[in-house]
């Protein structure tokens, strides 16, 4: 049964169903708090077509528009989109989720899902991750980024899981340390870089696995096995674990999947790499011990469970007995913490109390470290229902613990589940989602040990996709769906074929067969061994005893220290002790009991046979000679004076006894008032605890809701961290375009105002500051209070009637400088075609006005009468007019092709340079009369006028001519 916050799983196996036609790696991108620096950064070093596909799954605030898309879009080539439902994902592009959404993948095809809890604690990073190992398998990638929590964690083991790769961003240069700090704590981390070295790293990874992989390893059958075979060696080195009877596919595609993290072709290769790297050799350890784990895994199984015990197992159990439970391969205690939680509740629902022992073991000592703390990210709330959460866990800053009402039913500890002794008399033993990476070989061993470990009516609990194998015959179903068998009564107890001991509870009450004389016969040599080692020593009189203080073996005459006692026969020493011995004994072994270290006692005084001994007491413990080991030896040496024992004289009792036994009288009544008040005490001290706890419990209380808060805020803190990026990104984003506006306006060299709705100044370029005395300090200022520049123009009356009717007005006015302006005055609009005041634009057409001025006269030469002719002085002609062609017949196309000189007579070429010369160098010279050439070869007597053109710089460059032929010398000169 899913829970609230839970995507539900897909693919049920765990495995891919369906691959896309040609693979490609899909990489999932998770961030919160920081993580827009960390994409912008791994964009800009990632190629636009590097055959991936990137999916960005980020804390968003549900009530704010992401705009990632369009930030992203501006980092990279590649075409980013907001993800929509059934959106297919394609190689080279970017995918980025929306607000309020979880995200699943199915058959390379993106599905959006609302958030249960939109402003609660959200996962939506790991629920990705799971879904996008279950979906793509070893082509899945997952990258962790800058964010606050722990967010990502159990997805990127699922990601691990499924031989997919795991990338980490180096905490030294995350924004937010939180997630990528518990990602690399996993240990299952591939790389840790900074965002902008991640594409390189990334290409090559995928290119050797994924877009151009080599040949298998397997395909060298011979070479294959030679190398797996030196791998297990180096494995059992380093380790101490053998890994030979798993199976051999698991081990392929781990050993595998290393060789594509380094780039390595060969496995001989990577045997030799292993040979000179321990930690590779750790690394693959670790990978080949990873196992999809979390709490109440596989849920309807829990509750199957549940319903079992509550039927069966539990129900049958009187109050107070034991409940023994092992969970083999615990990993990091996920499991065992859930069927802790599970008999809690079946105890409560029971209303009967059962002494609980749950025993978690596993190989990797890491691992139960792990388990030992009771530390779990908060991103388990996926798992674990809110109830749950609140009951069983404590809630801090960054993690959730485990609370001591549940971490006292359990113990862990490493075991070698193959050649580790096994646990026994138990009611529950689960071994979950590891039998499937064992061989059949080793299957076949492990069962029957299941079977000898557990009691008749136990229950064997096993993963979903596991099952008994040859072993059907010692177990019979209690669930076939989800696993679930109970151990088949045999004529012969299936004995375990492992070469171990059995390890059996203290109250076993099973008839474990032992070699009684090979029993025997150590405990005889270690007593003749301790017998040889006294008499050979000047060891005084002692005795070893057992736990119980029996004696079972004595050295020396001990007459004097120790008879029998009165009534039943005993061979307990403390109650064969001489009076004045048992009370010094007695302390001394038990002192020795717990610290395990010898202990004396000097000048005790021992009655015997009427008089007074002094005797030293050595109690130490035996910590060799085999069976023996643990005893205790108790050793009297005689420290007697030599004159003998004190004689004691039997007189009557004198006054000095009697007033001795009177204040021992009163010390016993004493002694006893101060019991009676020490209890009374007691008492009130019970009551005022009681209070205590009862305050406790409010705070308790008022704590978890505080810690409920607090969840609720860092997710909003996380969120606003989100949305603030985006808006400082979005404030960059508009600052530059007030700086292109600005530098375009200034470029323009228009004068612009912007006016409010109240024609108030708003807003103004340098422009206007000419026409304008305005500066930074008249924004917000009525722009009626200022004077202006402009002849005949009031600008707050134009602008009232532009408001009024919303008519742009465009107005030609002059400045007091004799500069000539064009004014247009529109309506200002908003986004939304909202007037709110107008926008006044002044345009400076001096020079416009000028040039037009100039065009009317150029007209009018152009249609003179008279010839206008202009050379430079080259004598190359750059001006022909209408009169020109009328009076020399030459059109303005050929003419300017021309030089002056091509139109003076050759008698006249002399006075013609003289002329010019005269011209250019700026003499002054008056009207002349000439001859010029026209079109025919005819010669034309004109009357000539010149004016000298000047630039900038006051230079001449260009001689104006005006022509006009003699009317009083109408015949025309005859060429000669």
């Amino acid at each position: 049964m899913a829970k609230k916050n839970e995507l539900p799983e897909i693919i049920p196996s765990g495995r891919p169903a369906k691959k896309t036609k040609k693979a490609f790696p899909i990489v999932g991108m998770g961030a919160s708090a920081g993580g827009l620096e960390a994409f912008e950064s791994f964009f800009k070093a990632m190629p636009a077509n590097s055959g991936m596909a990137f999916v960005l799954v980020s804390h968003l605030d549900p009530t704010h528009v992401s705009i990632l898309p369009e930030l992203i879009q501006k980092k990279t080539l590649m075409k980013v989109t907001l993800i929509t439902d059934g959106l297919p994902v394609k190689p080279d592009r970017v995918y980025a989720i929306p607000p309020n959404k979880d995200l699943a993948i199915l058959n390379g095809t993106l599905h959006l899902m609302d958030q249960m809890h939109p402003r609660g604690l959200n996962l939506p990073i790991d629920n990705f991750f799971k879904s996008l190992a279950q979906d793509q398998g070893d082509n899945a990638i997952g990258i962790i980024l800058s964010g606050t929590g722990t967010d990502g964690t159990l997805g990127l083991k699922q990601i691990k899981a499924e031989l997919g790769m795991v990338m980490v961003q180096d905490t030294a240069s995350a924004k937010y340390a939180g997630m990528p700090r518990s990602a690399v704590a996993t240990g299952l981390v591939d790389y840790v870089l900074d965002a902008d070295q991640m594409p390189e790293q990334l290409i090559k990874y995928t290119k050797h696995a994924i877009l151009e992989p080599k040949a298998k390893i397997t395909s060298d059958e011979d070479k294959f096995q030679m190398a797996l075979q030196k791998i297990y060696i180096l494995l059992r080195s380093h380790t101490g674990q053998d890994f030979s009877l798993y199976k051999k596919n698991t081990i392929t595609r781990r050993i595998e999947r290393r060789m594509h993290v380094h780039q390595i072709d060969d496995v001989l290769d990577y045997v030799k790499y292993l040979q000179a790297s321990d930690r590779e050799v750790h690394v693959l350890f670790k990978d080949l011990l990873i196992g999809v784990t979390g709490f109440f895994r596989d849920p309807e199984a829990f509750d199957a469970l549940k319903e079992m015990l509550l039927s069966g197992l539990l129900r049958g159990k009187p109050n107070d007995s034991a409940v023994r439970v092992w969970v083999a391969g615990c990993s990091t205690g996920e499991e065992a913490y859930s069927i802790a939680i599970l008999l809690h509740e079946c105890s409560e629902t029971l209303n009967r109390h059962f002494d609980v022992q749950i025993f978690g073991t596993d190989i990797d000592k890491d691992a139960i470290n792990t388990a030992r703390t009771g530390l779990y990210p908060l991103s388990i709330s996926g798992d674990v229902s809110p109830e749950r959460l609140q009951r069983f866990f404590t809630s801090e800053e960054s993690h959730f613990q485990i609370k001591k009402s549940i971490r006292e039913m359990l113990v862990f500890a490493p075991q070698n589940l193959i050649k580790d002794p096994p646990f026994t008399k138990l009611d529950i033993l689960s071994c979950r989602n590891l039998m499937i990476y064992l061989g059949s070989e080793l299957q076949k061993k492990l069962f029957p040990v299941f079977h000898y470990s557990l009691k008749p009516e136990g229950i064997l609990f096993l993963g979903s996709s596991e099952s008994l194998g040859q072993a059907g015959e010692l177990f019979r179903i209690q669930d076939k769906k989800w696993k679930i068998f109970s151990p088949q009564p045999t004529l012969t107890k299936a004995r375990p074929v492992l070469d171990f001991p059995i390890l059996a509870s203290s109250d076993d009450a099973r008839d474990i067969k032992c070699d009684k004389a090979v029993k025997r016969a150590e405990e005889i040599n270690s007593f003749m061994l301790v017998e040889t080692i006294l008499q050979q020593s000047d060891t005084p009189p002692c005795a070893i005893i057992d736990e119980k203080s029996d004696i079972v073996y004595t050295h020396g005459r001990t007459g004097k220290y120790l008879e029998p006692a009165i009534g039943k026969a005993s061979i307990n020493i403390l109650e064969m002790a001489r009076p004045g011995l048992k009370a010094v004994l007695a302390a001394a072994i038990r002192k020795v009991s717990t610290l395990k270290r010898e202990v004396v006692h000097k000048a005790i005084d021992v009655e015997n046979n009427g008089g007074i001994l002094k005797i030293d007491l050595i109690v130490k413990p035996v910590l060799e000679y085999g069976a023996i080991r643990g005893m205790l030896m108790v050793i009297f040496h005689d420290a007697t004076p030599k004159t003998g024992p004190i004689k004691i004289v039997k007189t009557q009792k004198n006054k000095s006894i009697i007033k001795l036994e009177q204040e021992l009288q009163y010390t016993r009544e004493n002694l006893q008032t101060t019991i009676e008040e020490l209890e009374t005490a007691n008492e009130e001290l019970k009551s005022t605890n009681e209070e205590l706890q009862s305050t406790n419990e409010e705070l308790q209380s008022t704590n978890e809701e505080l810690e409920t808060s607090k969840e609720e805020l860092q997710s909003l803190n996380e969120e606003s961290a989100t949305v603030n990026t985006e808006l400082q990104s979005r404030i960059d984003q508009l600052s530059d375009a007030n700086d292109d506006m600005k530098n375009l306006l200034d470029s323009t060299q228009i004068g612009t105002i912007f006016l409010d709705i109240d024609l108030n100044v708003r807003r103004f370029t340098n422009m206007v500051v000419k026409l304008i005395p305005l500066t930074s300090m008249d924004i917000g200022r009525p722009i009626k209070h200022f004077s202006t520049e402009l002849k005949n123009f009031n600008i707050d009356q134009t602008a009232q009637q532009v408001l009024k009717d919303l008519v742009t007005r465009e107005i030609e006015v002059e400045s007091g400088e004799n500069t000539y302006f064009r004014t247009r005055i529109m309506p200002y609009r908003t986004m939304h075609n909202v007037i709110d005041g107008v926008v006044i634009t002044f345009e400076d057409i001096t020079e416009l006005k000028q040039s037009v001025l100039t065009t009317q006269r150029l007209s009018v030469i152009m249609n003179s009468k008279d010839a206008v002719i202009i050379q430079d002085k080259n004598g190359n002609i750059n001006f022909w007019n209408q009169g020109a062609q009328k009076l020399y017949g030459y059109t303005q196309e050929s003419a300017l092709k021309m030089n002056i000189r091509d139109m003076v007579p050759e008698d006249r070429v002399l006075q013609s340079r003289t002329f010019t010369q005269k011209a250019f160098r700026g003499d002054l010279f008056k009207s002349m009369e000439t001859d010029r050439k026209a079109l025919g070869g005819d010669t034309i007597r004109v009357w000539l006028m010149a004016l000298a053109l000047r630039d900038e710089t006051d230079k001449i460059n260009g001689l104006v001519t005006i022509e006009r032929a003699i009317t009083d010398f109408p015949e025309k000169i005859k060429k000669e």
